[in-house]
């Protein structure tokens, strides 16, 4: 006969890990902090960044 060999489940990813909702368009948008001001339009702008998966947007004040 031969050794008994224990099987061990492989570990699981994260389920959800924060993307899953980002790919669906459900972001968690923080402001940066900091005030730009874009020449173009000659407004103040601000950048707002997603805490989960670190897309930018920005939008006009």
């Amino acid at each position: 006969m031969g050794d008994v060999v224990p099987f061990r489940k492989a570990p699981r990813k994260k389920k959800g890990s924060g993307k899953t909702l980002c790919k669906s368009g459900f972001h968690k948008w923080e402001v940066d902090g900091r005030k730009q001001f874009d020449v173009r339009q000659g407004k103040l702008v601000t950048i707002r960044r997603c805490i989960r998966c670190g897309e930018t947007k920005v939008t006009l004040d």
